[in-house]
């Protein structure tokens, strides 16, 4: 049978889960607060999740949104919220059209192959955002997969 998936490199749940295991012990390394970890496919749907012991309830969503507005955007979801810090209606706009699931605060990075293509995000919430920020590139950077933060100007 003929495959009728994609031919480039695609995000697989053993990378899922070892970006995710990596953020854990990065946030557990550097003293964190509990933090939640949630690793999208290129289409945005999740292909694992998983949190710290004593994570407050509300980190799972928000680090579902940090990723979507990264992959939604095409960078990463604090670079988002930089650029739009004077357009406060646009940013709220968005966030209510997506449903609630876009939130343009550090967190959401970008997971990209090889070949420098997107084929994934993460988002992580329980810390400050630069924190979550870095814990998702330590996920990232651990799965042998290179972090997209900013297109290159």
């Amino acid at each position: 049978m003929r495959n009728v998936y994609p031919t480039h490199q695609t995000l697989s749940l053993t990378q899922a889960r070892r970006i995710i295991d990596a953020a854990l012990a990065h946030a557990t390394a550097q003293e964190m607060n509990p933090i939640t970890v949630t690793v999208m496919d290129i289409s945005g749907h999740p292909l694992s999740c998983d949190r710290a012991d004593g994570c407050a309830t509300l980190r799972m969503p928000v680090a579902h949104g940090k990723a979507r507005a990264a992959l939604g955007y095409g960078v990463s979801s604090g670079t988002i919220g930089q650029r739009n810090e004077s357009r406060p209606a646009f940013l709220s706009t968005v966030a209510a059209a997506s449903g609630g699931e876009f939130i343009p605060v550090a967190g959401g990075v970008l997971i990209l192959d090889s070949q420098e293509r997107v084929i994934g995000a993460v988002g992580v919430s329980g810390d400050s955002s630069e924190n979550d920020e870095k814990a998702a590139i330590a996920g990232i950077e651990a799965a042998h997969l290179s972090v997209g933060l900013a297109p290159k100007d």
